[in-house]
């Protein structure tokens, strides 16, 4: 069973300022700061950010399902402002998911320098016995990531100028 869910939000900063955020290891730490009721803590097990950075997110002590998982950074493209991350164990995988990934664009809002449009998608395949577990996958956790750090870069982005 393959899948996608999508969305779509603006944000009133330039672009390559909302990039700093989206494309960085500022997210993870925004995300997880931001929502200690669905995640503990995050460690980077490799890498500066960049393809090819591994991190991995736990849940907090005591919930139900997967404690962990780690994420690989597969592009990383400051010139696109495109960033795409898998799952590579844990999470979504220990739950009959085969694939898991996340893809965040930035682009710059037609006729306004001064606003930008995130755009996040997630793409996953999972095993036909595992069908049920597709209903785990809901736009309402990637919305609340992405406006948290589109609140998060407009905030500090007045606050500097």
């Amino acid at each position: 069973m393959v899948g996608k869910i999508s969305e779509e939000i603006e944000v009133k900063v330039p672009a390559s300022e909302a990039w700093k955020v989206y494309g960085s290891l500022q997210l993870p730490k925004i995300t997880v700061e931001g929502l200690l009721n669905q995640f503990s803590k995050y460690e980077v097990l490799q890498g500066d950010g960049s393809a090819g950075t591994i991190i991995q997110v736990f849940f907090p002590p005591g919930e139900a399902g997967p404690k962990w998982f780690k994420e690989k950074f597969t592009v990383v493209d400051e010139e696109r402002r495109v960033k795409e991350a898998e799952l590579v164990e844990g999470g979504f995988l220990d739950l009959g998911f085969t694939r898991y990934g996340v893809r965040l664009e930035v682009v710059e809002k037609e006729g306004k320098k001064e606003e930008s449009v995130v755009r996040a998608t997630v793409e996953y395949e999972l095993k036909e016995e595992a069908a049920a577990n597709a209903s785990l996958v809901s736009n309402e956790p990637l919305l609340t990531i992405i406006k948290l750090a589109a609140d998060y870069v407009t905030k500090n982005y007045k606050a500097s100028n």
